[in-house]
């Protein structure tokens, strides 16, 4: 993630260009309260030419398509599956996006303004905003700009996601589907490596990586065995920050590009988002995957 030159475009987009905010109002902590919410940080700002509309999840893309359509800078709200699809929308759109967090995990917003409340990220950002570059990772067409786990272990999320939710026969469900399928090894090949086999395959993005500088242009790709992916996924998925990757079983490396195959379709989990794949798979490094504003000087 590399600041752009550009701050004083940054005021001219918040102050001149025009600016919409979408929210998902059926996704984690957010309402139709929060459209009311997000309108008075806009006003107290001194830009209270903004809209904001409030939707229900199945006209969501819709909403984000228009908004990237018809403005200058996307605001969104939402949990980590409408952040994802923001930033990809805006990404092919050369829109610029501020996405705050207003569901579970809250990946990419975390990583991008730190653990604040959404309100305070936006009003810090219009404040000062200052443009950044954010690059990210894709996966046969499906991109992911925070971390990906590919193989059977990435299974346990369901079961996790489940229990969360107080669904106790989803959540056996989805426990019997893992353990059937927790001998489904990997093969995989970093760079230009040799193949080799493993339980899951970890790959994260700069944002987040603490291996990895912010500009960095590079992915860094973990190779798991069954007993560190089985601990890592059952924790929750935000386990990918923590040290796990100090196991000297662990694999590590920095590449641009990762190959994988499955003896069957490989489960995942892109940005906290459940995804399946054909038997091989495709990962590589995208230097600009979508610009963001963020408040100026952060670190988060």
């Amino acid at each position: 993630m590399s600041l752009d030159p550009s701050h004083a475009d940054a005021l001219d987009h918040m102050r001149l260009g025009r600016i919409v905010g979408v929210i998902n109002i059926a996704g984690g902590s957010c309402d139709a309260g929060s459209v009311t919410r997000m309108s008075e940080v806009f006003t107290a700002a001194g830009i209270p030419g903004a809209s904001v509309v409030g939707v229900e999840p199945d006209a969501l893309e819709q909403a984000l398509v228009d908004a990237a359509t018809n403005s200058d800078v996307v605001v969104v709200l939402g949990g980590d599956g409408t952040i994802r699809t923001a930033a990809i929308i805006c990404g092919k759109a050369d829109r610029l996006l501020i996405p705050l967090a207003g569901g579970t995990l809250n990946m990419l917003p975390h990583a991008l303004y730190g653990p604040a409340t959404w309100e305070k990220a936006l009003a810090d950002t219009l404040a000062a905003p200052a443009i950044r570059a954010v690059s990210g990772g894709e996966a046969e067409g499906q991109r992911f700009f925070c971390a990906a786990v590919f193989g059977a272990p990435s299974l346990w999320a369901d079961t996790r996601e489940a229990l969360r939710h107080g669904d106790v026969a989803q959540a056996a469900a989805g426990a019997v589907t893992a353990i059937r399928r927790h001998s489904e090894a990997l093969d995989y090949s970093f760079g230009d490596e040799p193949p080799s086999e493993a339980e899951a395959v970890v790959v994260m993005c700069p944002l987040v990586s603490r291996e990895l500088a912010p500009d960095e242009q590079t992915l860094e790709a973990s190779a798991l065995d069954p007993v560190t992916a089985i601990a890592m996924l059952g924790l929750a998925f935000r386990a990918v920050f923590d040290d796990w990757r100090n196991d000297p079983s662990v694999k590590l490396a920095k590449v641009k590009r990762v190959r994988l195959s499955g003896h069957g379709r490989v489960p995942a989990i892109l940005d906290g988002e459940k995804a399946d794949f054909d038997r091989a798979v495709g990962i590589s490094f995208v230097p600009v995957a979508f610009r963001a504003v963020v408040p100026d000087g952060s670190a988060a």
